[in-house]
């Protein structure tokens, strides 16, 4: 009796909680800080990194990285993704490393900042996203589409107002697309004091200038005096030089914004790989052309004498660029004949219209912003410029893109593959920077800029924004011919301690949502 009792007693087993939630080892560690890569792990618990080098101790998951590089997850500054609601999962991201965006960028943005966090909230996004108020979406909606001369004292606290409460809401600061209708419109003055508000929370100022061609000296003069009078730090908005005429200026144009840090000025830029940019193909027609609603253009080029003028006036300004036509400008996106994306101007014009003089590319133009609108790739930059920027040690890696629906449009690849490109043609293959400055470009910079707390560094505390892959394979296939190919070369992306994808495959984790600066961040979403 006595021995059978004994086969009952069983002896309880208690299993051993793992140390981490996750650890990742035998890395090729970058820190996000530009310091030399050096070996080891990296161990991850309660979604911050708690240890980096020598890792004891075991995890509820481990990854092996066999020797890959891990880096904190890449911060894209400049994005327009005000709909990632709508593409939560936002995979082009995801699989170029970038665990954290800013939208709301060129002074386009949400302005019920609240209402849109509350739709990531909803959404469950993948990534982080931070977000600006946009000078031009203030100015609309303040000043009712009348907009061409200066805003009213009323107007303008409304625009103040909106701007205040956005940055109580959790915005990082003020963005202006002063090249864009109703931007293009607004005096220095206005800008100011819109500035000051942001300033007043700690916000940034991130500027598309008044202009990226010959003119851009004056542009610069005008964002300085605006960092200077409202006593706010300043952001270059996607760097470059566009036209022929403004080619080989980089020098000048990096000496004046070294001359206003001198002075004690804040100011940081941004820059994409690509000598191409992207936008609205309405950008090739006047401002003036364009005020008020789509009806009042298509009313103004109805009369002979104003179209006329408008006609003179975009002839004149190619000239000015040093183009004889608009052969640079391919259309990524014409919902009203998408049989035209992918198309430069000339040909599309040839196909529309049977001919692709001057005078019918205008007309196609017209056409197209008659029906709607739409978006083109300008092909109008040079390498050199682009190279040059791309060295200056306080310029970050910025997409300027969006999340996008995979095979939808002609759009620009520097969506699908401008972390990736930077890596692989301009760490790798040219080496125009080094691999960790790279990476500090894509991390700890961005996170300073736009004081974004325990972002960007790999270090103890940190948020486990996490990203491995293979320098000897990153590569960006994604072309403008055939942009839609995700980056290659990342096996593995962590968000929030969370593991997004893995060994090349999306989990289905979403642990993303909205990100606010700090002190008032809820890092923790």
């Amino acid at each position: 009796m006595i021995r059978s009792l004994l086969f009952l007693f069983v002896f309880p087993v208690f299993a051993t909680a793992a140390d981490f939630d996750l650890v990742i080892r035998n890395a090729r560690i970058a820190d996000g800080t530009g310091a030399p890569l050096v070996s080891g792990s990296v161990a991850v618990k309660d979604r911050r990194i708690v240890q980096v080098g020598a890792v004891s101790g075991t995890a509820t998951v481990e990854i092996d990285a066999h020797g890959q590089v891990v880096a904190p997850g890449f911060i894209d500054v400049h994005t327009h993704s005000e709909k990632i609601a709508e593409n939560p999962v936002a995979e082009n991201f995801l699989r170029m490393g970038v665990t954290t965006i800013v939208t709301g960028n060129c002074g386009g943005s949400r302005t019920d900042v609240a209402k849109f966090f509350a739709e990531l909230n909803a959404a469950k996004v993948a990534i982080h996203v931070a977000t600006l108020i946009g000078h031009n979406s203030v100015r609309d909606l303040a000043m009712g589409g009348s907009f061409v001369g200066e805003p009213s004292a009323e107007e303008l606290e409304k625009m103040k107002a909106l701007v205040e409460q956005a940055m109580k809401d959790g915005a990082v600061g003020l963005s202006t697309g002063l090249i864009y209708v109703p931007g293009s419109f607004a005096k220095t003055g206005e800008i100011i004091e819109l500035a000051k508000v942001a300033a007043a929370h700690d916000g940034i100022y991130a500027s598309h200038m008044r202009s990226e061609t010959v003119k851009i000296f004056s542009a610069i003069t005008e964002l300085l005096r605006i960092a200077r009078e409202a006593k706010i730090r300043a952001e270059v908005s996607h760097l470059k030089l566009s036209g022929p005429s403004a080619w080989g200026l980089n020098a000048k144009v990096l000496a004046a914004l070294d001359e206003a840090r001198a002075e004690g000025l804040a100011i940081t830029h941004d820059e994409y790989a690509y000598t191409a940019s992207s936008t609205g193909l309405a950008q090739l027609i006047p401002d003036t052309a364009r005020a008020g609603k789509r009806a009042d253009f298509v009313a103004r080029i109805a009369d002979p004498v104003q179209k006329a003028e408008i006609v003179a006036e975009m002839k004149a300004t190619r000239e000015k660029q040093g183009r004889t036509d608009y052969g640079y400008a391919v259309i990524a996106r014409f919902a009203a004949d998408p049989s035209l994306n992918g198309k430069t101007i000339p040909e599309a014009a040839k196909i529309r219209r049977g001919a692709d003089s001057i005078e019918d590319q205008i007309e196609l133009i017209f056409d197209i912003e008659r029906q709607g609108g739409g978006s083109a790739i300008f092909h109008g930059m040079d390498e050199k410029d682009v190279q040059a920027f791309l060295r200056h040690p306080l310029t970050m890696i910025a997409s300027d893109g969006g999340p996008r629906k995979f095979g939808e449009d002609v759009p620009h690849p520097r969506s699908y593959g401008n972390n990736a490109r930077v890596l692989g043609r301009y760490v790798r293959e040219m080496k125009v920077l080094t691999i960790e400055d790279a990476i500090r470009r894509m991390t700890s910079l961005p996170a300073q800029t736009f004081h974004l707390a325990d972002r960007g560094v790999l270090k103890p505390g940190a948020w486990a924004d996490i990203v491995i892959f293979d320098p000897a394979k990153v590569n960006d296939p994604a072309t403008f011919a055939d942009p839609h190919h995700y980056a290659e070369g990342f096996s593995d992306v962590i968000v929030n301690g969370e593991v997004v994808i893995r060994d090349g495959v999306l989990t289905g984790a979403r642990p993303g949502g909205p990100l606010r600066m700090s002190p008032r961040a809820n890092p923790a979403n």
